[in-house]
């Protein structure tokens, strides 16, 4: 008999709770491209995304590398802009540096002209592909439920860096599928 017509072979479904807040974890980060570009700005190639507010931001996949969480996916946004004033692009500006300093071993409080070159980028796509290490965070989304994010990079000077859980064991759960919300209407209120 064809396996699409008999399921009890098939592997019993997966659950996804939510990764506990505070969790280290190496992630690789996807921006999904939005198609929007102001080179004035150094948004080019398409990456940043203009929400129907007038806010712009990188709508981003993580993907946990290793330990425990290794393969389950985090969405988040980073902010580049928003109408109602600098706090969303500030944001948005330091998780960037956060990120940088995180993936090319950098402190933050590091001002050595190797680090401050470190910071530099040539455009948005050399995000594309980063890898750092991140603290997972929970908020609600847009039906109240909770969902995991990032909003901060761990650099070498904090004292979790080194425990991304890249050296433990534990199962390895499937990839998670996207969440059916859709990311521009999770921006924050103030942001919109």
């Amino acid at each position: 008999m064809s396996v699409w017509k008999d399921f009890g072979s098939a592997e019993d479904q997966q659950t996804f709770d939510i990764i506990p807040r505070g969790t280290i974890a190496r992630v690789r980060m996807t921006i999904k491209p939005g198609g929007y570009n102001d080179p004035d700005q150094g948004w080019t190639g398409g990456y940043a995304t203009l929400g129907d507010t007038g806010a712009v931001y990188l709508n981003c996949e993580f993907v946990i590398t290793e330990g425990p969480f290794a393969r389950r996916k985090v969405w988040s946004l980073i902010g580049l802009h928003s109408p109602k004033g600098p706090t969303y692009a500030n944001m948005g500006r330091s998780l960037i540096k956060g990120i940088l300093n995180s993936a090319r071993g950098f402190s933050t409080k590091d001002d050595s002209s190797q680090a401050m070159a470190a910071r530099r980028i040539n455009g948005i796509g050399d995000l594309d592909g980063i890898e750092f290490t991140a603290r997972i965070d929970i908020e609600k989304d847009r039906n109240g439920d909770d969902k995991n994010v990032i909003k901060t990079a761990v650099t070498k000077d904090h004292k979790d860096f080194g425990k991304s859980g890249g050296n433990g064991g534990g199962s390895t759960p499937p990839v998670q599928t996207p969440p059916a919300a859709a990311p521009a209407a999770n921006l924050p209120s103030w942001a919109r």
